[in-house]
This record gives structure tokens, sequence and C-alpha cells, in this order.
């Protein structure tokens, strides 16, 4: 997903498009990557200094909650992404030095299938967790 298109979701369904919700939209299009609010807070704070960690986290979840970023919880703690194309179903490696994802394009679910007679499935997360081959080197 990119900015534009996030905007225009938040505009869909009725929320206001505010020049801080598009630097924010911004920094997780730039940066490609899991972020924590802290991690968005500290990159935002040249731009806006006394930008609250609560209002970040506010509109985090808000941004999670129209599909715009997703989420997984590392080192218990919730971290956030630009949505990738969901047009194309598919899992991530995340790593877990620099929050770095690569797409893991086959999914583990064909094989569970019949492990699941009998049940309705709603929905499901793969993730694998390591090093990119740059944190390996350090």
């Amino acid at each position: 997903m990119n900015v534009a298109e996030a905007i225009r979701v938040l505009k869909e369904n009725g929320y206001k498009y505010t020049g801080k919700r598009e630097e924010l939209l911004k920094f997780f299009a730039k940066n490609e990557r899991y972020l924590t609010a802290k991690d968005v807070q500290q990159g935002l704070k040249g731009m806006y200094p006394n930008l609250s960690f609560d209002t970040i986290y506010r509109n985090l979840s808000l941004f999670q909650q129209l599909g715009i970023l997703e989420a997984t919880e590392l080192d218990n703690e919730k971290h956030f992404r630009i949505a990738c194309s969901k047009e194309e179903h598919h899992h991530h490696f995340i790593c877990l030095e620099c929050g770095k994802t690569k797409e893991i394009k086959t999914c583990p679910m064909f094989a569970l299938d019949e492990n699941f007679d009998g049940f309705s499935i709603a929905g499901h997360k793969f993730e694998v967790y390591g090093y990119c081959p740059e944190c390996q080197k350090t």
C-alpha cells in the first residue's frame, strides 16, 4: 500500500486527513519494515517535537484496524509496518534485529487443511523470525 491509497482508505472510512497522519504514513512507506510506536516518535520528533506517544499509538491502532498497517508482536511489544498488497496472499520472514521483512509466497495452511475437517477457519497468520544477511554480519 502506498501513502495515497492509505489516505483514500482513511477518507472513505470517514476519518480526517491531517498533515501529521500523512507524515506518519510516509515514515512507514519509507522504512518498509516493522516499527514500534517509539521508533515512529523518534523518527518524527524533528518535524513534530511535541507529538505524544498516545497520539501516535492511537493512529497506529486506527491504521491497523483499517488495514493500512499490519502488526505483529516482538519482544512483548507491538510492531507495525505498511500493509502489503492485498491482492496476493503471503506471509513474512521478520528480522529480529532490524525489523526488515521478506515475503514468503507459500502458505502452510494448504498442508494443514486436512487437520481442520469440520472447522471453519476465519483467518491465519504465519511469521518466521530470524536474522537477515546484513544483521548476521554484525
